[in-house]
């Protein structure tokens, strides 16, 4: 086995097909690799975002633009959210505060991250001594969503509505 990069490195180099091997390792661990195709070497079958190759002899700089595409296709590690009991939810540095009400509503949501929660569980949650009067078909939730979507914008979630079955919490996405 031939390998050009350290271990702990973000972007395996192998030479191809010769760490054929290691390659299937690396592509189970979710290592991203970088193929070195040999001259007469057929090149690899891919479909992988976190495997790409190139044919020696191969200049530098074309290498490095493969390494610095494969950098900017490795997923990223977001802060996970927390809620304190006081109300304000962070994300890393960013923060939000909220209302009673709405971080009832969001701690429902981060308790099953990513995941989708009934209506009836948000209202339980957010109004544990039930609706308030005058409030119709969990239209006072609809409202709360509606002001959570935009005070989460800070901090880089979203709600999501799965009609009829309820609400996600997910990590914004880039753009």
């Amino acid at each position: 086995m031939t390998t050009f990069a350290p271990t702990d490195a973000p972007i395996a180099l192998l030479r191809w097909p010769a760490d054929a091997d290691r390659r299937k390792e690396l592509s189970a661990e979710g290592r991203p690799r970088l193929l070195l195709v040999e001259p007469d070497a057929p090149p690899p079958a891919t479909w992988d975002v976190l495997e790409d190759w190139v044919r020696l002899p191969a200049d530098p700089a074309e290498i490095e633009a493969r390494i610095a595409t494969l950098m900017r296709r490795l997923p990223t590690e977001r802060p996970a959210p927390v809620l304190d009991d006081d109300g304000v939810l962070r994300v890393g540095p960013r923060w939000v505060a909220l209302p009673p009400v709405e971080a009832r509503v969001v701690a429902a949501l981060l308790a099953r991250p990513e995941a989708v929660v009934s209506r009836g569980n948000l209202v339980d949650a957010g109004w544990p001594d039930g609706e308030p009067a005058g409030s119709t078909n969990g239209q006072i939730l609809d409202g709360r969503i509606k002001l959570l979507r935009r005070r989460l914008v800070d901090v880089d979630l979203e709600i999501h509505t799965v009609r009829g079955v309820g609400f996600v919490l997910t990590a914004k996405t880039a753009a």
